[in-house]
């Protein structure tokens, strides 16, 4: 089966990206870009982000997952460390994350390397999650195989019965954090002359580069 689909195409026309108005630290730019995003009325989960890891053969691999803090240390996510993209970071720390905001015609990709977040934050995080999840984070392998549907629900079920309240934080829960060696801001311009905007840490200090589209 063969679909012809180039005809697709959006015209980029929203803002531009020149260097006489970015400052000096990409994490202002990446402030100012998210709290657009998070005011945007058409970006339904701005915090969602694209990771990619690589796994023991040296393949890439990518999923969804959401961002729950950022600062000047890096960007916050949660997962199961024994789920597969969990061993994948644990065994090899270089990791890229990625956000795209359509309705923005812009783009974020940020290289760095993970590392766990202390385990008081973890549980921190963890506590203050809805019920719901804190027992669905105990109820799921992640990765793992599951032999059906039912036997997930049944035993969220049972693990409600077993923690009306105050579920416990799974040892094998927690949260990384990525710290970044590079940014590349992304904003869509007409006739496809985008501008990109790299910043990348040379020395403890943050230097840009334009890139051809």
């Amino acid at each position: 089966m063969k679909e012809n689909i180039g005809h697709l195409r959006v015209n980029y026309d929203k803002f531009q990206l020149l260097e006489e108005n970015i400052p000096s630290n990409p994490f202002e730019l990446f402030r100012g870009w998210f709290e657009n995003a998070k005011n945007h009325s058409e970006v339904i989960e701005p915090n969602a982000m694209t990771i990619a890891t690589v796994d023991e053969n040296n393949a890439p691999q990518i999923r969804i997952v959401l961002l729950k803090e950022y600062s000047l240390n890096g960007f916050v996510f949660f997962t199961n460390y024994d789920s597969k993209k969990g061993k994948e970071l644990i065994n090899n720390n270089n990791a890229s994350i990625l956000f795209f905001w359509e309705s923005l015609h812009r783009q974020i990709r940020i290289q760095g390397k993970v590392e766990k977040i202390d385990r008081k934050d973890t549980i921190e995080y963890f506590n203050s999650r809805p019920y719901e999840s804190r027992i669905g984070a105990i109820a799921s392998n992640q990765s793992s195989h599951l032999e059906s549907r039912e036997f997930l629900e049944k035993r969220y079920q049972d693990l409600k019965q077993k923690y009306p309240e105050n579920p416990p934080c799974p040892e094998n829960w927690g949260g990384f954090i990525l710290k970044p060696n590079s940014f590349e801001f992304w904003q869509g311009r007409e006739s496809r002359l985008h501008d990109r905007i790299v910043y990348e840490l040379i020395n403890n200090d943050w230097k840009t580069k334009r890139l051809y589209p």
